[in-house]
């Protein structure tokens, strides 16, 4: 027996469902009045692992200290911007949404915290970025940084168990290494 409701995976997410089915998550989720960490504590989740070599035994100290300075750099442009925010969703790359008959439906909801609407669109593609309302285009290059160096320090913790958690994490180091333009996480997988 299960609760859960089978919703299966034929139909295509297009960008400006993706998009939509987002905005309108944005929406729904600024009317929610509910306790939740703001996004910095992700960040300082990912310098807790950077820092400390016992968590993240396989990270070189030339990646430490990059991924360091990063995390810390990128913490204070984005407060920099003293952009406004609200709760999201956390996480709602193309893994996280699934297309119904109905529109979008968001899942995986456990990375919820409050921060700017560019935090969120820093998970998701450039074609729904570009089809998303009001993006503060700088704010969004800065989160979209900020998501690779948080990605690459989760893939650096003793006991990661995601698939193929190495070569992501050299090629998002060599992304970072790299400089602008950011590419997103979708490009990343390809």
């Amino acid at each position: 027996m299960t609760l859960w409701v089978y919703y299966g995976s034929a139909l295509a997410l297009s960008a400006a469902d993706y998009a939509d089915g987002l905005a309108r998550l944005h929406a729904g989720m600024r009317k929610v009045d509910l306790a939740s960490p703001r996004f910095t504590a992700r960040i300082e989740h990912a310098q807790e692992i950077v820092a400390n070599p016992g968590l993240s035994p396989a990270l070189v100290s030339a990646d430490r200290a990059l991924l360091g300075s990063r995390l810390a750099d990128l913490r204070r442009a984005i407060d920099y911007h003293n952009a406004g925010e609200q709760l999201l969703h956390g996480e709602p790359h193309p893994g996280n949404v699934l297309m119904t008959s109905g529109g979008p439906l968001f899942i995986d909801f456990e990375t919820i915290c409050r921060g700017p609407v560019e935090f969120d669109l820093a998970h998701v593609p450039q074609a729904v970025c570009d089809l998303y309302p009001d993006v503060n285009s700088a704010l969004l290059e800065v989160c979209r940084h900020l998501v690779l160096a948080m990605v690459a320090a989760w893939r650096c913790e003793l006991g990661d168990e995601f698939p193929d958690g190495n070569r992501w994490r050299h090629r998002l180091l060599h992304a970072l290494r790299d400089g602008p333009p950011w590419p997103t996480l979708d490009v990343m997988t390809t």
